[in-house]
């Protein structure tokens, strides 16, 4: 399949439409991971539908001293595979196309959860971000939408600003996508030199050390809750040999731990990198409620994320996994 390039809205808005179209937002410097999101939004839209990519590197969400200039621009690799991929069109418009006035006056504002995290390591990112995603979505004009869950802070802020500004989009989180050795893929990895990759690998292991205490967590949880505290119940388990068992159950579940437990194994990974060389240097490390991006406490139950940051050498990268707490199976 091969996609159209298109560079103007005008030309967007006079393709013909008869099924649904789905919007996959990129920077460009497409991977596997872009292709998975457009393969998905194929999926979603059917073969009468239509798949639009758009490729722009937006200059509002890059603050002083990031790489913007250095930025990966590929565009005819991004328009060959965003076709191999199922997608009928790459819109890739200018600077100028999208912001014809200069910088815009008026400007989206993320809000108190935009200054958490990633808003606070990067200051007036997710104001650029939303403004952007707000104006796509206005030159696209889509019925579904579709962003990678590696950027959780951005997919939430998305959704809240679609809900709370009234967008008439649908907007779709398409699970992160990996390479073999766990690295999730993005299109800054190719600034990585061989050592440097070796490290970045910590940010990844890090959070499959916290997914496991997690799953230890819950399951410990659940052996207590088969346990009922009564004596009657200990003798019973006492003659069969299991008392130890389930006292231990017990005491474990009821033990610190929680998301503490969870941080502090996690943080364990990061700070043997620390001493690697290259080393890495930790921006954050958080385990956070994705409605509002606080800190989740130890009585949480539900969905939760648990994200990191930090650089390797001059490359900042990000990665986070979902985490469900109460409900033992469920964690991912």
């Amino acid at each position: 399949m091969t996609a159209t390039l298109l560079r103007t809205a005008a030309d967007l808005h006079a393709r013909v439409r008869a099924g649904r179209r789905a919007v996959v937002m990129t920077m460009g410097a497409l991977h596997e991971g872009h292709a998975t999101l457009i393969r998905t939004a194929r999926k979603i839209v059917g073969p009468e539908g239509e798949v639009v990519v758009t490729v722009f590197v937006n200059p509002l969400q890059f603050g002083a001293g990031e790489d913007l200039d250095r930025y990966p621009r590929t565009l005819d690799a991004d328009v060959e595979l965003a076709g191999t991929s199922g997608a009928d069109a790459v819109f890739a418009p200018s600077v100028d196309e999208v912001y014809p006035g200069g910088e815009p006056q008026v400007r989206i504002s993320a809000g108190p959860m935009g200054e958490r995290l990633e808003g606070a390591a990067r200051p007036g990112h997710f104001d650029g971000m939303l403004t952007v995603v707000a104006k796509l979505l206005h030159l696209t004009r889509p019925d579904v939408a579709l962003y990678g869950q590696k950027d959780a802070q951005q997919l939430a802020l998305i959704r809240r600003m679609v809900r709370d500004l009234n967008f008439g989009v649908e907007i779709a989180g398409v699970p992160t996508v990996r390479e073999e050795d766990g690295l999730a893929l993005s299109s800054r990895n190719r600034y990585l030199s061989p050592a440097e990759r070796r490290t970045a690998l910590a940010l990844s292991q890090a959070l499959f050390a916290g997914r496991d205490r997690h799953a230890a967590q819950e399951a410990l949880r659940a052996r207590a809750r088969e346990v009922p505290a009564s004596r009657a119940r200990a003798e019973a388990l006492s003659a069969i040999g299991e008392s130890r068992a389930a006292a231990d159950a017990h005491a474990v579940a009821t033990a610190a731990g929680g998301p503490a437990a969870i941080r502090a194994a996690a943080r364990l990974v990061l700070d043997e990198a620390a001493r690697l060389d290259p080393p890495l240097t930790l921006d954050y490390l958080a385990l956070v409620d994705p409605s509002d991006f606080t800190d989740i406490g130890d009585d949480f139950t539900g969905e939760a994320v648990l994200a990191v940051a930090a650089r390797v050498g001059a490359t900042r990268l990000i990665d986070n996994i979902p985490l469900t707490f109460g409900t033992f199976g469920d964690a991912s």
